[in-house]
Parts: C-alpha cells; sequence; structure tokens
C-alpha cells in the first residue's frame, strides 16, 4: 500500500504562453511557493517548435477553427502528458496559469490520498468548478469525494495517471487533435479512453472564469462585475440546483 501523500506522487505541469504574459508566470510563481509546490512551466519553445507539436499532434485544420493562442494551449497539455511519461511518478498534476485554490490546495488534495489509490488505473480527475457542475445533494455518499462523470469541466486544474497519459497519447496516434484540449478530453472519455471523475468539493478556480484574472486565451477582462456575476452563479449551482440530478454523473 502507498504511503505517501498523493501531493508527493504528482508531477506538477502548469501550461503557461511566456511572452505577454509575464504577470501570469509571475502570480504562479509566488503562489506555488506560498504551498511549497515544485512545477515546471510546458510551452512551446519558438514559432517553429509550435508548428512541430501541431503537426505531430493535431490535425492541419485545427489552425484554421481555433485562434493561435488556443492551440498552443492545447498542444502544450500534450507535450505536458509526453514529458510526464518520462518521470517515475503515479500522477501528472496539471493546471493552466490562472489557478486560484479554494483554500490549504495541498491538504485538500492530500486528504484523497486513498480514494486516488482505489481507483482503477487510466482515470483523469478534474480538480475544479469551472464549469458549475456538481453532484447533487442526492448523489452525494458519506466518505466519497470521486465521483465519475461523462463530460469535464473544462482544463484548469486536473490529474491524469500513468496508464491514463498514455492511453490518450497511444490514441493520439490513431485519432490526431482536432478540438480544444477540454474537448479532446471529452472526446477520450466518451470513447472510454479516460474514465473521468469530478472532485468534490473543487478545490481550484480558473482566474479568466471567476473574473479575478484575464485568461492566456480569454478576451475576458477581470473586472468586479465580472466577480459579482461568478459569486452569484456560483451560488445558484452549488446550493440550488444541487437540488436536482446531475445528469453528467456515471452510477458506480
Amino acid at each position: 500500500m502507498n504511503t505517501n501523500a498523493l501531493i508527493d506522487d504528482c508531477k506538477i505541469y502548469v501550461i503557461h504562453a511566456p511572452n505577454g504574459y509575464e504577470h501570469h508566470g509571475n502570480r504562479v510563481k509566488s503562489l506555488f511557493a506560498k504551498h511549497n509546490l515544485e512545477f515546471e512551466f510546458v510551452h512551446e519553445e519558438s514559432t517553429e517548435h509550435l508548428n512541430e507539436l501541431i503537426a505531430t499532434y493535431c490535425n492541419p485544420q485545427i489552425v484554421e477553427k481555433f485562434r493561435k493562442g488556443g492551440v498552443a494551449c492545447t498542444v502544450s497539455h500534450l507535450l505536458a502528458l509526453e514529458k510526464f511519461l518520462t518521470t517515475n511518478k503515479k500522477y501528472a498534476l496539471i493546471f493552466e496559469d490562472d489557478p486560484f485554490f479554494l483554500g490549504n490546495f495541498t491538504k485538500k488534495l492530500n486528504k484523497h490520498t486513498k480514494e486516488f489509490d482505489k481507483l482503477e488505473p487510466g482515470f483523469i480527475v478534474s480538480l475544479e468548478n469551472t464549469r458549475m457542475k456538481f453532484p447533487s445533494f442526492f448523489q452525494m455518499k458519506k466518505g466519497k469525494h470521486l465521483y465519475r462523470a461523462n463530460m469535464g469541466r473544462m482544463a484548469c486544474a486536473y490529474i491524469i495517471d500513468v496508464k491514463g497519459a498514455r492511453n490518450a497519447l497511444n490514441d493520439l496516434k490513431r485519432n490526431k487533435c482536432n478540438e480544444m484540449i477540454d474537448w479532446w478530453h471529452n472526446r477520450l472519455i466518451n470513447n472510454n479512453v479516460l474514465k473521468l471523475y469530478w472532485l468534490h468539493p473543487p478545490i481550484v478556480e480558473q482566474g479568466s472564469h471567476n473574473g479575478r484574472q484575464t485568461g492566456t486565451i480569454s478576451s475576458r477582462q477581470n473586472c468586479y462585475t465580472r466577480i459579482l456575476s461568478w459569486q452569484m452563479q456560483k451560488f445558484y449551482k452549488y446550493y440550488i440546483n444541487r437540488l436536482f440530478k446531475q445528469k453528467s454523473l456515471i452510477q458506480d
């Protein structure tokens, strides 16, 4: 039985566009240092490198369908999986560069070590609340915090195990990516390449959605109006909407 805390079994990556978004990188450095989290930034090294990554991982049409920043973000997620498989860690913990921790991130994550250890290999776990999707009050079970689902909650913060990363990259060799990273995750989940779980309660918010930060691939500016709107939506979705069954959950 593994006796390590969950965070000790994780290799941490942060997807980050360095040019023009230095303030995002500096904030991540400060935040992660405060929580004693060692991490590695992942991004393309040059325009030539980006083009190579797109050719390796994606259908050529992807650059016609989506903005360059979104495509760069997507291939950086895929590159992080490649990097992860060269390590000896059990899990990759992958963030985008605008996370906001909901309390003591490390302490909250480590509470779920045993539950993670019991999962069948080949999984991805969403740690965030970006899509405002939560188990209903009636679907929750005492002592259970990982709920299997058929749709992700975007790709700001997630954990994937070795088999999950390997399965995803093997599928990528047969079916190149033609969508943004969260949609690609959903395709793998729907095709049974990965099993998805939601961590509840979530422990991360995405700054480009909660109004506190402008995302590297988002045109939405941070402002008090967006912060208030986010808080109102979160209150409704977390306390009112959970009176109704969450249809994205899969009964184990």
